[in-house]
């Protein structure tokens, strides 16, 4: 953080700061552990735009664990928002270190992803202001293959074959977007176990916090459920299994193919990851993804 931007928290908060410390963060924003004077804070700095984040983190709250916003502010010409620090484990960490228990922490987080998706709003679509009333413009259903057309044009991270391809299978898959193009929940978008807080607490599993909702919108949930197994192979048998479980009951409404059509939903993310610049790692756990489901390495649900 910039000295402006560090005085600046300490005016918002009343306090003097004693120590700033960097924090794992985002690929749009820069996240530090500010001590104050009695206590800790979050800053996040930088980001797309974090008044309305902060405004789809206070309808967040009203069903999961969200920090509390602190301030929002534009010191300098970074945007900066200050949240609560909340104790907690990263659930990338767990997954990484912990061999017990997996299977109930994935039936939690999954409950808490399916929570998320309980917040309804009037239409689906992108949040423009802090009104969050979403921008709706044409369905998912129609957008998908413009977009994997689109990203596909601007990546080199493939090759050609594999770039048509994945177009022609999002033009394939795209008509099972038709039943949920009008659902109008809440979708965090970044739902992964690098953004979710838990604790391991008389003999339970907790979720403490869900954090990063700058690419939230109004949508589908299924999308959030498959974003957090994106890169399920990576992760232990048994917590993946829980999560599924822990959704499918979290949300009773769903229909039977809604893993199949959170898959769907999740080629939107996938065609944009393969864009990043040469060198982020995401962007190339998904090329291999859409290598592997263009060649029918991977079995899709349902």
């Amino acid at each position: 953080m910039h000295a402006d931007e560090v005085l600046s928290v300490a005016e918002a908060m009343g306090q003097d700061v004693v120590a700033v410390s960097p924090l794992a963060g985002g690929l749009s924003h820069e996240t530090s552990l500010i001590s104050l004077a009695d206590g800790q804070v979050v800053a996040r700095v930088g980001g797309p735009d974090p008044e309305i984040e902060a405004a789809v983190m206070a309808a967040g709250r009203r069903r999961v664990p969200v920090p509390e916003v602190l301030w929002v502010g534009r010191p300098g010409r970074r945007p900066v928002m200050v949240v609560e620090y909340v104790e907690g484990t990263l659930l990338s960490h767990v997954l990484a270190e912990w061999a017990e228990a997996l299977g109930e922490l994935g039936v939690e987080v999954g409950r808490v992803v399916a929570e998320i998706g309980a917040v309804s709003f009037e239409r689906p679509g992108f949040f423009v202001d802090e009104s969050l009333d979403p921008r709706w413009e044409r369905p998912w259903s129609r957008q998908l293959p413009e977009v994997a057309e689109a990203c596909m044009a601007s990546t080199s991270r493939l090759d050609a074959r594999t770039r048509r391809a994945w177009v022609d299978l999002c033009v394939a898959h795209a008509p099972a977007l038709r039943g949920i193009d009008e659902q109008a929940r809440l979708v965090h978008a970044d739902i992964n176990p690098k953004n979710i807080l838990v604790t391991r607490a008389g003999g339970t599993w907790r979720v403490d916090a869900v954090l990063d909702w700058e690419f939230a919108y109004s949508g589908c949930p299924y999308g959030d459920a498959a974003n957090m197994v994106r890169f399920g192979d990576d992760y232990p048998a048994e917590f993946v299994a829980g999560r599924r479980s822990g959704f499918a009951d979290g949300a009773p409404d769903a229909p039977e193919d809604w893993e199949y059509v959170g898959w769907v939903l999740d080629m939107f993310a996938l065609s944009d990851l393969v864009t990043r610049p040469p060198g982020n790692a995401i962007a190339d756990q998904a090329a291999a993804l859409i290598r592997d489901r263009v060649t029918g390495g991977v079995t899709w649900p349902g």
